[in-house]
């Protein structure tokens, strides 16, 4: 870790939080907790086709937080029996997605708007079924947490703490927070300050991480300097386009790393671990951020986004990164 104590954590995000991933940034080190991308109750309880794939733990079963979203009480209950059972270190409730499509379906950062008694009892009964499961499989025991914003745009700093309050007092043990409202933009800076206040607040009884802005060392110290007292730092986008991030916060010492080599390693684990349906949607995201670490950035995301996903074994998507590397040898190697 970059410090005694603060952990690093992989944030969740839709198409890349899977198995192959989490196998990219563990040949870095250094993350100390994976959470997964958003599982949805209600396919689950279906037992969808895709699911396994979400319930995948690997390749560190030990780190993963599953990640349950929904909108209805009774099935994000039961489906948090299912997912209590599976191996991992939590289980997390996302009340922080603000996506239209998820705000509308009323999941996401539906539930810090909801009446309050509504998003009581839906807590309440997840954390009955987290506390089960730890009582009958110590073996097995699961952190009970909420991933969550400031609120709706007219939230106000009672409102935000009687919600948080709330959580606790149903046993909630960590609060991820990101700290801008449900509108606001990644352009409007986060207010760093209702981490730290909420770590005041709650003291030794309730971890809390923080979300948002961390990208790199500086913004990563900016992030320190204003919520000092944190648990841990959570870091999405950032981790996609450059996933040795986390051994680079923790100052190992630099090692040299082949570009190339990564992209190639990677669309073989999705190949792996990801079914065909998900192989052009999970390249695509991935190559969009994987592709700013390089000078002519642009042109090798328009040439890696619009491969041929249908070409046998994406072989055209692995022509177009060996052309470009051929075209561009001096960004090959990068030392990290």
């Amino acid at each position: 870790m970059s410090d005694s104590k603060v952990k690093l954590i992989a944030g969740p995000m839709a198409t890349i939080s899977h198995r192959a991933f989490r196998n990219l940034i563990e040949r870095f080190g250094y993350c100390d907790e994976y959470f997964t991308e958003m599982i949805n109750a209600g396919s689950l309880m279906a037992n969808s086709h895709f699911e396994k794939f979400y319930i995948d733990p690997a390749p560190v079963p030990e780190k993963i937080v599953w990640q349950l979203t929904g909108h209805d009480t009774s099935k994000m209950i039961e489906a948090a029996g299912i997912l209590a059972a599976l191996p991992g270190h939590g289980l997390d409730l996302n009340m922080g997605c603000s996506a239209p499509d998820i705000y509308r379906f009323g999941a996401g950062i539906s539930w810090m708007i909801k009446p309050v008694e509504e998003t009581k009892a839906m807590v309440h009964g997840v954390g009955e079924v987290v506390r089960k499961n730890n009582l009958e499989h110590p073996e097995n025991v699961k952190r009970f947490s909420v991933k969550l914003r400031l609120g709706d745009d007219d939230f106000t700093d009672e409102k935000f703490f009687a919600f948080t309050d709330m959580l606790v007092s149903e046993g909630v043990e960590l609060l991820t927070l990101h700290p801008r409202t449900k509108k606001e933009k990644l352009v409007r800076p986060p207010r760093y300050h209702y981490a730290e206040d909420l770590k005041l607040r709650y003291g030794d009884d309730v971890k809390i991480y923080v979300n948002g802005n961390v990208k790199d060392k500086n913004s990563f110290l900016v992030a320190r300097k204003n919520c000092p007292s944190v648990d841990g730092v959570m870091i999405s986008r950032a981790a996609v386009e450059r996933p040795w991030i986390f051994r680079t916060l923790s100052e190992a010492e630099p090692m040299e790393v082949d570009m190339e080599q990564i992209a190639l390693d990677f669309i073989n684990d999705i190949q792996l671990y990801q079914p065909e349906e998900f192989w052009k949607t999970r390249l695509q995201r991935f190559f969009t951020y994987y592709s700013a670490n390089f000078k002519f950035g642009h042109y090798a995301q328009s040439q890696w986004i619009n491969a041929d996903f249908k070409s046998p074994d994406n072989q055209d998507l692995r022509d177009r990164i060996h052309q470009f590397f051929e075209k561009c040898p001096e960004e090959k190697i990068k030392r990290i």
